[in-house]
């Protein structure tokens, strides 16, 4: 696969930022989009297949112009890695300011739906058509942490979208997965390692692994021939409290 272009939101940092490194590594194209052009100008250091798209994946205006450049750039866009995600400090919903729900919706609900769109969009009208979407979804598209209920709502929202798009993208050879990601180590899952809360009210330090797994992951479903398809994949951390959380 490699010489195929994809397109990976949330570039500029974690399990973003690590993925987009293993594409690159596997001589991929690789369309770094988030919000901050220093970062992402960081990831794509010293790789020159890598293309810096700014963008705020809740802004449509902004989503669309990007899958625009990164099509006029390639002539084609074979895959999305629609990554970019926000979590909210654990809370009991009535003490969840609506705002924050709003901004967390916006981000991981609406961001991840307008990428899908314009990365269909283009999939279906490029020759040959189709191309592959992977959606990050979360351990929490399973089952919640404790005062969780924003973000684990969310990642629902996104399991849904992935059946959506498979169905959907049948037709015109467009395929997409899910990758759900237990205790990756990015700077958003620090807190792991110095104790969560529990289901049972107590707080535990969590086993954690190497983010470079998901990297892997992503690519191993990535350069599937369209034929065939990941449809959800699981990984962990193989001894967090995931298995028997129920």
């Amino acid at each position: 696969m490699a010489g195929s272009t994809l397109i990976i939101t949330g570039a500029g940092s974690g399990i973003g930022r690590a993925t987009a490194g293993a594409f690159l590594e596997a001589g991929w194209r690789v369309g770094l989009l988030g919000r901050r052009a220093a970062a992402l100008h960081e990831t794509a250091a010293g790789h020159s297949n890598a293309l810096v798209l700014p963008c705020d994946v809740t802004d449509p205006a902004q989503v669309d112009a990007a899958f625009a450049m990164a099509a006029k750039t390639w002539g084609r866009i074979d895959a999305l890695f629609n990554n970019a995600g926000v979590a909210l400090f654990p809370t009991l919903i009535d003490e969840i300011k609506v705002e924050d729900w709003l901004y967390l919706s916006n981000v991981n609900i609406t961001g991840m739906f307008l990428c899908a769109r314009a990365a269909f969009r283009h999939m279906r009208a490029q020759d040959p058509m189709g191309g592959r979407i992977i959606n990050n979804g979360s351990i929490s598209a399973h089952v919640p942490r404790p005062g969780s209920a924003p973000y684990t709502m969310s990642k629902h929202a996104i399991t849904g979208l992935t059946r959506s798009l498979s169905l959907d993208g049948r037709p015109f050879n467009i395929a997409c997965g899910q990758i759900d990601i237990g205790n990756a180590l990015t700077d958003m899952a620090v807190a792991m390692t110095k104790g969560v809360p529990q289901a049972n009210g107590s707080t535990a330090i969590e086993p954690v692994m190497d983010v470079k797994h998901i990297a892997a992951s992503v690519l191993h479903m990535a350069n599937l021939p369209l034929a065939a398809n990941v449809q959800f994949m699981t990984v962990m951390a193989s001894a967090m409290p995931f298995i028997g959380r129920g």
